[in-house]
């Protein structure tokens, strides 16, 4: 993967944090996936003659930062189809193509956005929830979520195990959102088959206020081309699309568009509290604690142990009692922890105490390094480890290498024989722009965007928040979101969801179902709520 550095260089104020690409780059695939460890996709077959609701796209698009279009089309394939959820008929729409962001302030076109919109039932529009889904990256496309968490075909793994038992192939999805809301898959600029209009070049969305600009442009082109505006709306942001989210959010309540709820799912609001993103030494990660007691634990027992939650309250508590007390004196000037701090943290990880007492803010690289010698573990989910050497350790994530390749090597195919859009250029599913991304944002180097979402909330007191994280993910660890989140001071609004997963918690079907159960509960006590 990519190591993450500012765009163009030292273009902002005072001195910068270095940043480190093991998280960042972990940030990277944003949900994850699909990074550039991934194996390049494999050609699509030529498409078919063409079927009813077909539609050839002839543009040629590029995901290079001097890209743009000369012009732009609204053109989409639409093709009804049906899939059997709990044993019953759900009928939909599928849509895959492209609309026109034009910019709120000029009303000039400025990007072509490809997306893949699920329609269904017939309630009013007012009643019928419309709800954006996007991966993260920054680079990343939205394959993860289309094609792994809620849309009506999901590609079926055994992630997490190591040795699948048969090629992963699409299912429909017993666990699709598409009989709660209508789902709308959007690619960034600059992925899949997303692109600026001239005289905009793709570099110029790639910062954090540029994009979220763009997205709320095209939702807003999306409402009102589809007569949706009546909607209840909702946003749907995994990784770097959570901070995405908390600035679109904003950005969509002051151009008087209202949003019903959003959903983070294993969100980085608030680059400058993670650890993982500054060189060690910087930065105290007690947000990271619980995490490494729980990936300790799984590894040292091969489950979660029946005590698995008291070890987590223990585990916070202690991150935020004793360690937050002694790291930052130890981050400062060196002082060594109490006895009794480092006894506790090597009971946990397994670690030895001399480790903890030489490196007591241990950055996430750093653990996953020493945890077990010889093994490499997954940034995204550290369930998953491989020897050190072998294929599935030699991109330096399991976790991705386990799963990329079947994600990037299903998406065109399926847009093309499935949805029957089909492109003369290939899907572009993850875009290494991470060096060439502006983090800056509100006078930071890199984004905090808690604030971001405070002023959403004030804007819409009714809005409702749903953060969903696993215990496994050392990207974006759960305990950090928490601390994030409670910034924003104790609320009925704002829920907290974990589970026994990693970064991208829906790819595990033990866990799928539970988050289903979670979103259907989220969907339903917003609509009470209004």
């Amino acid at each position: 993967m990519a190591t993450h550095a500012f765009a163009q260089g030292r273009r902002h104020a005072g001195p910068l944090p270095t940043l480190v690409g093991t998280l960042l780059a972990a940030i990277l695939s944003a949900c994850g996936g699909g990074g550039d460890n991934a194996p390049a996709p494999a050609p699509a077959p030529p498409p078919a003659a063409a079927l009813p609701g077909s539609y050839a796209d002839p543009v040629v698009y590029s995901g290079a930062a001097t890209a743009s279009l000369a012009s732009a089309q609204e053109g989409a394939a639409t093709v009804q189809a049906r899939i059997n959820v709990d044993g019953r008929p759900l009928d939909y729409t599928a849509k895959a193509g492209h609309l026109t962001a034009s910019d709120l302030q000029t009303g000039q076109p400025a990007a072509s956005f490809f997306y893949v919109a699920y329609t269904a039932g017939t309630q009013p529009a007012a009643q019928r929830p419309v709800t954006f889904f996007y991966n993260g990256g920054p680079g990343s496309a939205s394959l993860w979520l289309h094609l792994g968490a809620f849309g009506p075909r999901r590609l079926a793994t055994t992630f997490p195990s190591t040795t699948p038992s048969s090629p992963p192939q699409l299912v429909d999805n017993q666990e699709t959102l598409l009989d709660h809301s209508d789902l709308v898959f959007v690619d960034a600029i600059g992925t899949g088959y997303s692109q600026a209009i001239a005289p905009r070049t793709n570099a110029q969305f790639w910062g954090v206020d540029q994009d979220a600009a763009a997205f709320r442009d095209f939702v807003r082109r999306y409402l009102a081309a589809n007569n949706r505006q009546a909607s209840p709306l909702y946003l749907f942001g995994e990784s770097y699309g959570g901070p995405r989210t908390a600035v679109l959010a904003n950005l969509l309540e002051s151009a008087g568009v209202r949003v019903a709820g959003i959903m983070l799912q294993s969100p980085a609001m608030n680059y400058n509290a993670n650890c993982g993103v500054f060189d060690p030494g910087q930065v105290s990660c007690e947000g990271y604690i619980p995490s490494y007691a729980a990936v300790s634990r799984y590894h040292q027992s091969g489950s979660l142990p029946t005590d698995f939650s008291t070890v987590l309250e223990q585990a916070r508590a202690f991150a935020a009692g004793p360690y937050r007390t002694e790291v930052g004196p130890f981050l400062a000037t060196k002082t060594p922890p109490s006895e009794a701090s480092v006894a506790q943290l090597a009971a946990w990880t397994g670690l030895a105490a001399q480790t903890w007492r030489q490196d007591f803010s241990m950055t996430p690289g750093a653990y996953r390094a020493r945890l077990m010698p010889g093994q490499v573990f997954g940034r995204y989910d550290a369930r998953v480890r491989a020897p050190a050497g072998s294929a599935l350790a030699a991109g330096g994530d399991p976790a991705l290498t386990l799963v990329g390749g079947a994600f990037n090597n299903s998406i065109r195919p399926y847009l093309e024989t499935e949805l029957r859009y089909s492109a003369a250029t290939p899907y572009l599913g993850s875009n290494n722009i991470i060096n060439q991304w502006n983090f800056s944002h509100d006078g930071k180097a890199v984004p905090d965007t808690i604030p971001d979402l405070a002023v959403a909330l004030t804007l819409n007191p009714a809005m409702k928040v749903l953060a969903m994280s696993g215990y496994h993910d050392l990207a974006t660890p759960f305990y950090q979101t928490e601390l994030d989140l409670a910034r924003l001071g104790p609320s009925t609004a704002i829920q907290i969801r974990n589970y026994d997963s990693g970064h991208m918690s829906y790819l595990d079907d033990r866990v799928r179902p539970l988050q289903k159960a979670d979103l259907r509960a989220f969907y339903n006590s917003v609509s009470v709520a209004q």
